[in-house]
């Protein structure tokens, strides 16, 4: 009979302590993820976006390079189709309806490139991890040059008369998908 009450207390022991171990691991691949973010000028939407793959990601500097890139992908797709919306809403001028479907455009061109970026970090092997490293940063800056295109399209706001409240949704759009980009960027630039 006393077997099995030892039993008891001794399967609470081994549950906790490998309780234990696995908030110890989960809280080193947070902290990893804390120390990356830091190094970006955005740290507390880096590690907003970036925490959910932590488990993911472990200690991994590419792993979570690739993660930044997925997420500004996930955030262009949505800026899509905010900006797709907009660009169907009535009484747009025509200069208005031409700049937002012009600002699509450059946003499924930023998806593209960051896509590319992703492909150069996840092709990183051996002796070509330098040139890899080198595309990878390259297509993930020509994603945000493409969103700078959008931005220019409504720089000239007075003198075209444009709806405030247009280039409000336009303006938050494309921050969201640039501060994304440079956290990117950044982590790549500081694996």
């Amino acid at each position: 009979m006393e077997g099995k009450t030892l039993i008891f207390p001794l399967l609470a022991i081994v549950l906790f302590i490998s309780q234990t171990e696995v908030l110890a691991t989960e809280s080193v691949y947070t902290n990893f993820i804390k120390t990356k973010c830091n190094n970006t000028s955005h740290p507390s939407l880096c590690e907003k976006t970036l925490m959910p793959y932590a488990s993911s990601v472990k200690t991994n500097s590419m792993r979570l390079c690739e993660e930044a890139v997925k997420v500004a992908i996930k955030g262009a797709r949505s800026a899509s189709v905010i900006i797709s919306n907009l660009s169907k809403q009535k009484g747009l001028s025509q200069y208005e309806a031409k700049t937002t479907k012009v600002c699509i455009k450059c946003v499924k061109n930023s998806v593209h490139q960051f896509r590319k970026s992703v492909k150069a970090i996840g092709d990183m092997i051996g002796e070509q991890d330098e040139y890899e490293l080198f595309y990878a940063r390259s297509y993930a800056y020509s994603a945000l040059t493409n969103l700078g295109s959008c931005i220019d399209g409504f720089a000239d706001q007075q003198e075209r008369k444009i709806n405030p409240n247009v280039k409000k949704v336009i303006d938050r759009s494309m921050a969201v998908i640039s501060k994304l980009g440079n956290i990117a960027l950044s982590l790549i630039s500081h694996r």
